[in-house]
């Protein structure tokens, strides 16, 4: 007879680590967290799930580490695109490096910054098991993007 084993609930709202949390706020002082929780908020100004950020207008120096579930990632990145398209707003992101995602079309157009380690979400016991990347879609951000996509 076999014994089921029981999974804990998969997480999707890991909270950023403050080192590099604070070390991005240094550079780039946000005003809005777009995606968090009253557990993992790093601003006082933040969009709950209650409020859903992406429903929500997007303006000045946003933070966002969206939730991480398959499928959750990309609508929040479009909304980060078209916001910083807008002029409205420039959105600094904590995502995995996921190239091959259909998301990451509209990341290609953002400065990207690949993280030297991995990251250890707050609470979590190890480090991801993913690379992760820091992506600034910048206000103003040309929609012709910097970079295209190739396909022989």
């Amino acid at each position: 007879m076999s014994t089921l084993i029981e999974r804990p609930p998969l997480r999707y709202d890991w909270e950023t680590p403050p080192k590099l949390f604070n070390a991005l706020d240094a550079e780039f002082h946000f005003t809005l967290d777009v995606c968090a929780d009253m557990h993992n908020a790093k601003l006082a100004n933040y969009y709950s799930p209650t409020e859903n950020g992406l429903l929500q207008a997007w303006a000045g120096t946003c933070w966002m580490n969206p939730p991480y579930g398959r499928g959750m990632i990309g609508p929040w990145i479009k909304k980060a695109y078209d916001s910083a398209c807008s002029g409205d707003a420039t959105v600094v992101c904590l995502i995995p490096a996921r190239p091959g995602n259909d998301w990451w079309k509209w990341v290609i157009k953002a400065e990207v910054r690949f993280l030297r380690n991995r990251v250890k979400f707050v609470g979590a016991k190890t480090g991801a098991k993913f690379d992760c990347v820091v992506a600034i879609f910048h206000a103003h951000l040309d929609p012709s993007g910097i970079m295209k996509v190739w396909k022989p």
